[in-house]
């Protein structure tokens, strides 16, 4: 795999789809550490609301479920899908449950969080981080947990990433 793609990494969607994310390739991704039961859970409505504007521009949102955060995502893959759609409507795609650190660290977040910009090199620190990726499957932005799905911030940056991608 070449340093700057993710596409060859594999995935397990919540449903037991094997792929890899080169399935979004073309495609700006927001890739989010997701739990049920996390004082940023909320952020699911923003998430959903972010996929259904933006999806027909390219943009797809990648929910990875996670249990290693203060056990805030300790349900079953059929629990989680079953909890995101009847609260929050989700109809963007979930993975199963992965690790995003330690040693059975998904393969996507270990390349994920080899990125350098900004202020948060490095290990994932809480639920509903989330990393920007364009089409070409590169790592172009990073925000902490407390950036809001609809802030001006996250937008502004999707905004970008699609007009770069339309370009």
């Amino acid at each position: 795999m070449s340093e700057s793609s993710l596409h060859g990494i594999p995935l397990t969607l919540i449903d037991g789809t094997v792929t890899t994310f080169g399935q979004f390739a073309g495609k700006t991704v927001l890739v989010v550490n997701v739990a049920s039961k996390c004082g940023f859970t909320p952020q699911y409505a923003g998430l959903e609301a972010l996929y259904r504007r933006f999806a027909d521009d390219g943009l797809v949102i990648l929910g990875l479920p996670c249990n290693q955060f203060m056990g805030e995502e300790p349900g079953t893959e059929e629990d989680i899908q079953q909890f995101c759609e009847l609260n929050f409507g989700v109809t963007f795609p979930l993975t199963a449950k992965v690790d995003v650190r330690g040693k059975n660290q998904h393969p996507l977040y270990a390349e994920l969080t080899k990125f350098k910009k900004g202020v948060l090199p490095g290990l994932i620190k809480w639920n509903f981080e989330k990393f920007l990726v364009n089409g070409d499957g590169v790592v172009v932005d990073r925000f902490l947990s407390t950036v809001e799905p609809e802030s001006d911030q996250l937008v502004g940056a999707i905004e970008r990433e699609l007009s770069r991608a339309v370009a």
